[in-house]
């Protein structure tokens, strides 16, 4: 497993760094673009590219903040379109019916990993 994560895997942060209701925002891999940002909610944690669909935007309001007020949706900053956190869909806004772009992730001892290519 050690070698997986090292070739295609890369650590976003500690599953912890990221408290229960809140989001964090990440930069680009290196060569990339688009940076992730990750919702935690309770023993999940659901990583997006940190693009809105709609015109590929970065999401947060301020930096690593993402989520509504009452921390139940993902929110654009630019035209105040929100999205499931579950599964990144628009439910409200110009890009509605589409949806972020999910990563996907591992978590292995308390890190949590995403592929090298993620965000590219």
């Amino acid at each position: 497993m050690e070698d997986l994560i090292e070739r295609d895997l890369r650590a976003l942060c500690k599953f912890d760094d990221i408290k229960d209701g809140t989001s964090a925002g990440f930069p680009p891999a290196p060569g990339g673009f688009n940076g992730l940002m990750a919702v935690r909610q309770g023993d999940d944690v659901y990583v997006y590219v940190n693009s809105c669909p709609h015109v590929g935007t970065p999401l947060d309001w301020t930096p690593g903040r993402f989520l509504s007020a009452n921390g139940k949706r993902i929110i654009c900053a630019t035209h105040g379109a929100e999205f499931q956190i579950e599964n990144g869909m628009c439910t409200l806004g110009p890009c509605q019916g589409e949806a972020l772009e999910k990563v996907a992730i591992q978590i292995q001892d308390g890190t949590i990993y995403v592929p090298q290519d993620a965000g590219l």
